[in-house]
């Protein structure tokens, strides 16, 4: 295992931090507005959030780089600026964790397809490096390849990770299915984590998708396929659109009920995903009791 990885798992389980997207809607991103971006022009709305999970408990808090591979950065106009706002976002939420957290920066998916041809697995190589050579350059202490459907892509992405030498977390996202266990490619729990752990991630898991009642089975069977640490991050629910914005229906007591059945199930890193917030942090960590965070 990874020193830091050992390190940060020597006091029992570690909290995450939640959303990040709802979060800056709520600071003034404008629906359809680019997220990354306001790493370059709203960096004191993004520390902000950043810091707020930090003072809520975090101990591991993600990055404002969710898009910031070269696919995505294009869409938006920003493809020359993919080394700034992924540097950038690295080094705001260093500043916001001040000592107190570590900071694994985040690479989302391309939001393309291999299996159609939209995208080559040498150029999405490329563009996954390029990324992660720049979380690395503003201080990340690692690296959370999240919310993939594609096991093709999420192996792509994590060996770009692990070139940087930081450790590497690699999650997929389980909505579809019958049973809500699979991803939208039809991948089990069980050949995610095969995938990922010969791809040399060094924690796997899931991320968004559904609400935390359903990362219980999840984790559960995460935890049967893999030796390494599981990596759980549930949504507040499904959304409802209300005013064109998406309300959840889960409280964050509600959420934090569901925190010891994950742990039961294996889960050593648990926090957020989509509607969650501050306050959610925080009543997972009162449920953490047995392994007070500092």
């Amino acid at each position: 295992m990874h020193p830091l990885l050992e390190q940060l798992l020597a006091d029992g389980p570690v909290l995450t931090d939640g959303a990040w997207g709802t979060e800056l809607q709520s600071r003034g991103l404008a629906i359809g507005e680019f997220p990354d971006s306001w790493n370059l022009t709203h960096p004191d709305r993004v520390e902000a959030v950043a810091r707020a999970y930090v003072d809520a408990g975090s101990r591991v808090i993600l990055t404002n780089t969710f898009g910031g591979n070269r696919v995505r950065l294009a869409l938006h106009g920003l493809a020359d600026r993919l080394e700034e706002i992924n540097r950038r976002g690295a080094e705001i939420s260093r500043r916001a964790a001040g000592g107190h957290a570590r900071v694994f920066a985040s690479m989302g998916p391309s939001g393309t397809m291999l299996m159609t041809g939209d995208v080559g697995a040498d150029e999405l190589a490329e563009g996954f490096a390029e990324q992660a050579r720049a979380l690395a350059a503003g201080g990340a202490d690692g690296i959370v390849v999240e919310t993939m459907s594609d096991p093709e892509e999420a192996v792509i992405a994590v060996a770009a990770a692990r070139s940087t030498g930081l450790p590497v977390v690699a999650c997929m996202v389980f909505d579809s299915g019958r049973d809500h266990d699979r991803t939208l490619m039809g991948t089990t729990p069980e050949q995610a984590a095969a995938r990922l752990d010969a791809a040399g991630a060094d924690v796997v898991g899931t991320n968004c998708g559904q609400g935390i009642e359903g990362f219980v089975p999840l984790c559960r069977r995460l935890r049967a396929a893999t030796d390494r640490p599981i990596w759980i991050k549930a949504n507040a629910g499904l959304p409802r659109m209300h005013g064109g914005r998406a309300v959840y229906g889960t409280t964050p007591e509600m959420f934090a009920d569901h925190v010891p059945a994950l742990l039961a199930a294996g889960a050593a890193f648990i926090g957020g995903c989509c509607g969650t917030n501050p306050e959610f942090v925080a009543a997972a960590r009162r449920r953490l009791a047995p392994n007070p965070l500092p």
